[in-house]
C-alpha cells in the first residue's frame, strides 16, 4: 500500500474507533454520576458527562500498538503509550474524587523524566552547547508545561480537540510529504488526528461529553512527544509553529495571572478563548475562528519546511497576534 494511502486508512481506523468508543461511554459515564457540573468558572450551562478523552487516548494506543507489530514503530513509541497510560490512570482519579495539584503534578515529572530517561529523541531537543544534564532539564520542563497548558486550554466545546486533529495533520503533511520524511512520528501523528476527530465529533457545540483530565493530559503528553521529536531531528521551527495558539493563549494568561499574584493553579476564565466565549461570540464561533488561524499555522509550518523558516515564523507570529486581537475584542462579561 503507498505511505500515503496507508496514512488516510490509520486515521480513518482511529476515528471510526474513537467516535464509537466516545458514544458508548455518554451513557456509561452520565449513569455513574461522572460529570460536569456547572460552576462559577466553567462555560458550560448543563451536567456533561465528563471523560469521554479516554476513548481518544485508547484509539491512539491501539494504533500505536497495531504499528508498532507491523514493524512501523518501535519499542521507544511503546514506552511513551506506558507514559501516557500512568497519566491516564491518574487524571481519572482526578477526574472522579480531584488529586491535589502538587500530586498530579509529581506524577507528571516522573513520567517525563523516566521517558527522556529512556532516550526517546535521536538528537537534542535544545542546542548541542547546552549541557547535557540542562538539556534534559529544559526538555523536562517544557513537556511538563505543554501538557498542562493543553489541559488549561480544553476549556470549550471542540478546542482541545481540534487542535489536537491540527496538530496531526500539521505533523502528518511536514514528516510524510515534507523536506525530510519521518514514517514513524507521520504514522503515529494520523493516529492521534483520527482519534481526535473521531472524539470532536462528540465533542462539537453543544458538546455531548466532555474530555476531561484523563483525555487531556496523555493527549499533551503524547502531542508534546511527537512535538519535541521534531524539535530534535532540527525541524524546531515547525515544531514551535504547529501549536504556538496554544503556547500563546495559556503562557500569556498564566503570566498575566501570576503577576496579579493569583494561584496559577485555580480554575478560571481569563484565557483568550474564554473571554471570547463569554463575550458573546459563543463556543462554536470561538473555536472556528481558532481553526482557521491553525489551518495558517500548518501552511506557515509547511513553509518553514520548504526553505522559509525564518518568513514562516514571522507569518505564524502574525496570525497568532491577530487571532488574539480577535478574540480579545469580544467584551468580557465575568458571565454566560
Amino acid at each position: 500500500m503507498p505511505f500515503p494511502a496507508l496514512l488516510a486508512a490509520i486515521g480513518v481506523a482511529a476515528a471510526v474507533f474513537s467516535a464509537i468508543a466516545t458514544r458508548a461511554l455518554i451513557p456509561l459515564l452520565t449513569r455513574a454520576g461522572i460529570v460536569a457540573r456547572p460552576n462559577a468558572r466553567s462555560l458550560h450551562s448543563e451536567p456533561t458527562p465528563l471523560g469521554g478523552g479516554a476513548a481518544a487516548v485508547a484509539a491512539i494506543a491501539v494504533a500505536w500498538i497495531a504499528l508498532a507489530l507491523a514493524g512501523r514503530l518501535g519499542a521507544g513509541e511503546l514506552m511513551v503509550l506506558l507514559g501516557a497510560a500512568l497519566l491516564a490512570v491518574v487524571s481519572w482519579f482526578d477526574d472522579k474524587a480531584g488529586v491535589t495539584a502538587g500530586g498530579r503534578l509529581v506524577v507528571q515529572i516522573l513520567v517525563v523524566a523516566l521517558t527522556l530517561a529512556l532516550h526517546p529523541f535521536p538528537g537534542p531537543v535544545f542546542p548541542s552547547w547546552l549541557p547535557p544534564l540542562a538539556e534534559h532539564a529544559a526538555t523536562a520542563l517544557i513537556w511538563v508545561w505543554f501538557l498542562n497548558l493543553f489541559n488549561f486550554m480544553d476549556g470549550a466545546d471542540g478546542l482541545a480537540a481540534s487542535e489536537a486533529v491540527a496538530i496531526g495533520v500539521g505533523l502528518v503533511l511536514v514528516t510524510a510529504l515534507g523536506a525530510a520524511r519521518d514514517p514513524a512520528t507521520a504514522a503515529s501523528a494520523a493516529a492521534l488526528a483520527g482519534a481526535a476527530f473521531g472524539f470532536l465529533v462528540w465533542n462539537w457545540a453543544p458538546a455531548r461529553i466532555f474530555m476531561g483530565d484523563v483525555g487531556s493530559i496523555p493527549l499533551g503528553y503524547l502531542i508534546g512527544f511527537l512535538l519535541l521529536r521534531l524539535a530534535s531531528e532540527g525541524r524546531w521551527k515547525a515544531a514551535l509553529i504547529l501549536p504556538l495558539y496554544f503556547l500563546a493563549d495559556a503562557t500569556i494568561t498564566l503570566a498575566r495571572r501570576a503577576l496579579r499574584g493569583e494561584k496559577v493553579w485555580r480554575a478560571h476564565r481569563q484565557h483568550f478563548y474564554q473571554r471570547a466565549v463569554l463575550g458573546g461570540l459563543g463556543h462554536a464561533a470561538t473555536v472556528g475562528r481558532i481553526i482557521a488561524a491553525n489551518l495558517a499555522l500548518i501552511a506557515c509550518a509547511w513553509a518553514a519546511e520548504n526553505g522559509f523558516g525564518w518568513a514562516a515564523l514571522a507569518a505564524a507570529a502574525a496570525v497568532v497576534a491577530i487571532l488574539l486581537v480577535v478574540l480579545a475584542r469580544a467584551r468580557y462579561t465575568g458571565a454566560r
